[in-house]
């Protein structure tokens, strides 16, 4: 395995929280993933990107992709493609580096081809505030 860019960029970021939220991930009306168990990555300078755990995905609807890529804080990419399609919908990292080992068997989908929905956890654990103001903070 090629050595990881934490070796030379210590402080790099690549903050990872699992989140109990529904979240489906849909394209072109078929249902590709559904989860409570997903993970929110925010990774310095770029977007926030879900990933679902890998038994959550519905990979009857998808296909291995032949293109690879490396993100030096993440490890080798694998992509996938919908069953009828050609374009990457979404990816994985096998054998991510052990910074981000958290990231192995989740999938993360372009969220600008598949569409990501993020719901509210059930149950929702946030007290909704009474009429006088306060509410209860926790």
């Amino acid at each position: 395995m090629e050595p990881s860019g934490y070796a030379d960029r210590p402080d790099y970021r690549v903050d990872v929280r699992r989140k109990r939220n529904l979240v489906r991930v849909t394209h072109e009306g078929v249902l590709l993933a559904e989860t409570t168990a997903a993970l929110v990555v925010d990774e310095q300078d770029h977007g926030l990107v879900v990933y679902v755990p890998r038994a959550d995905v519905r990979t009857e609807h998808l296909a291995p992709s032949e293109r690879t890529s490396r993100c030096p804080f993440k490890g080798r990419a694998r992509y996938w493609r919908p069953r009828d399609g050609d374009d990457p919908i979404a990816w994985e990292y096998p054998e991510p580096y052990p910074e981000v080992a958290i990231l192995r068997d989740h999938i993360a989908f372009y969220q600008d081809v598949a569409v990501v929905r993020i719901g509210s956890a059930t149950p929702v654990t946030s007290a909704p505030r009474d009429s006088a103001g306060g509410g209860r903070h926790g």
